[in-house]
């Protein structure tokens, strides 16, 4: 069984340092070994919440996912990304922030997590329900190539008014990043049907234990999406 917690980043330093830890072992596979969103100033940051996936046997950090909510205290990382290359980002934000909107950032999963068949898509879910309950109306993400499908069926749309389509080269000029976002986050209406009725579950009932359905059977997932604001 694995475990689905939620927490702010200033709550909790050890958690913090534990997401921080498995995210840069993830990296490192890959040959990154800086990103924006793997900076460390969101520990400190008040409008910071984590997801951290550990296994319950041991306590191993299994995965994690980050919501940072948009103010003038800490830019969001997309903005770190991309600004540069497409300043039209700053216009999109300044116009969302007129409601509440933040980023999906920081996303991982270890080989292992994704050897018990639980992908991406189950973080994106969750990260997702938690952006709701935070009171976001809508949310940005840059998407490594492998989480792109599981963004879109969770309703994100291809942000297809920055960059070349909604596509960088970032981190390194030998990968692709895509900018989506979705502009609907109280109503998830772009979302897959199955997965928009599993986000809303999460919602109402944000500790539950589910029996998840994986491209490598079932697995038992314990979800703590519930904090203290």
């Amino acid at each position: 069984m694995v475990k689905f917690t939620a927490f702010k980043a200033t709550d909790n330093e050890a958690l913090c340092h534990k997401f921080i830890d498995g995210h840069r072992k993830v990296l490192e596979i890959y040959g990154i070994t800086m990103i924006t969103s793997a900076k460390h100033a969101w520990m400190q940051h008040e409008n910071t919440y984590v997801i951290l996936v550990e296994s319950t046997e041991d306590g191993r950090a299994l995965g994690g996912a980050r919501i940072q909510i948009a103010d003038e205290d800490l830019p969001l990382p997309i903005e770190d990304a991309i600004g540069k290359l497409d300043p039209k980002i700053f216009d999109q934000l300044k116009e969302r922030k007129l409601l509440k909107t933040g980023e999906l950032c920081g996303l991982w999963n270890s080989r292992e997590i994704a050897g018990f068949g639980i992908g991406s898509i189950f973080l994106i879910r969750a990260s997702v329900a938690l952006a709701y309950t935070l009171g976001l109306h809508s949310l940005f993400a840059l998407c490594a190539p492998a989480t792109v499908r599981g963004g879109k069926r969770t309703g994100f749309d291809v942000n297809i008014a920055v960059g070349n389509n909604g596509q960088f080269y970032y981190p390194k000029l030998d990968l692709i990043a895509t900018a989506v976002i979705i502009d609907n986050v109280r109503t998830l209406e772009k979302a897959e049907p199955t997965i928009r009725e599993l986000v809303f579950d999460l919602i109402e009932n944000p500790v539950q234990v589910r029996s998840e359905t994986g491209p490598k059977g079932d697995v038992d997932i314990m979800y703590d999406l519930k904090y203290d604001k």
